[in-house]
C-alpha cells in the first residue's frame, strides 16, 4: 500500500483487513524512506540478517505509518512473523503434507504445496531479493519506496517469476501475516501499543461492549489486551 494513499483509503483498507483476520490467540536495515524499526530489544530467532532486512522493509510498505498512526514496522509485525516461524503452523504440522498436490484447487481443500510456511518464507525472500537484484541491481531492502512498491506488485501479480515457490503464494502469505500481526493481540509480538486496534476503534478484550455495536459512534474507551495492558 503506497505511502501516498489518502488517510480515508488507508483506514478503509485497514478496517477491511481487520475483518479478514481471525482473532489470534535486530539486525538488518530498511530503506531510508521506510524509516527504521523502533528499538525493541528483539533479535530474530528464525530469519537471517538479510531476510530480516527484507521483512522489515516489506511490511513497512504493506502497512506504512502516516498521520493516522504507526505502521506495521512500528507495531512490531516483523517480530510477530518471526515468532510464528517457531509454531506448528509454520512447520506444516497442522495439516496433511503428503501429495498429491493440486495447486489450482479451491482454498477450501486445504494446503496444496509440499513446502511448509517457513520454507515459503525462506525460499520466497531469497527469490525476491534475487529478482530485485537482477531487475534493479539491489536487494529489496536497499530500494527506495516506489521501487519497493513496484516489486511487491510484481510479486503479487506473478510478473516476477520465482523458481521454487510461486511469487503470488509468497506475497499472499506475507500480506496475510502482516495483517495478522498488525491486528492480533500483542501477546503474539505484533500490534505493539495496540496500534492496530486504536486505529480502527476496536475495543479489544473488554468484558462487554456489545451495547455499542449498533450505535454508529466511536467506542469511548481505549482498547484492552488479553493481559490487561491498555492502549
Amino acid at each position: 500500500m503506497p505511502r501516498d494513499a489518502s488517510s480515508t483509503s488507508r483506514r478503509r483498507f485497514l478496517e477491511w483487513s481487520a475483518a479478514a483476520v481471525p482473532a489470534l490467540a535486530t539486525s538488518g536495515t530498511v530503506s531510508a524512506e521506510s524509516g527504521s524499526a523502533p528499538a525493541s530489544g528483539y533479535s530474530p530467532g528464525f530469519f537471517s540478517a538479510p531476510e530480516w532486512a527484507f521483512l522489515q522493509a516489506a511490511v513497512a510498505r504493506l502497512i506504512p505509518s502516516d498521520a493516522l498512526g504507526p505502521g506495521a514496522l512500528e507495531a512490531g509485525v516483523p517480530e510477530f512473523i518471526d515468532r510464528q516461524m517457531a509454531t506448528p503452523w509454520a512447520e506444516g504440522r497442522l495439516w496433511y503434507m503428503q501429495g498429491p498436490f493440486a495447486p489450482d484447487a479451491p482454498a477450501t481443500l486445504g494446503w496444496q504445496m509440499k513446502l511448509a510456511p517457513r520454507d515459503v518464507y525462506r525460499l520466497g525472500i531469497a527469490a525476491a531479493d534475487g529478482w530485485t537484484q537482477r531487475e534493479q541491481g539491489k536487494p529489496f531492502a536497499a530500494l527506495d519506496g516506489p521501487a519497493q512498491d513496484s516489486a511487491l506488485q510484481a510479486f503479487e501479480s506473478g510478473k516476477a517469476h520465482f523458481e521454487q515457490v510461486p511469487a503470488p503464494v509468497f506475497f499472499g502469505m506475507l500480506l496475510t501475516n502482516t495483517r495478522e500481526g498488525f491486528f492480533s493481540d500483542p501477546a503474539h509480538g505484533g500490534n505493539r501499543g495496540l496500534a492496530g486496534w486504536k486505529l480502527i476503534g476496536f475495543p479489544g478484550a473488554r468484558a462487554d461492549f456489545m451495547d455499542w455495536v449498533e450505535r454508529d459512534v466511536a467506542y469511548p474507551l481505549p482498547p484492552v489486551a488479553i493481559d490487561g495492558r491498555r492502549g
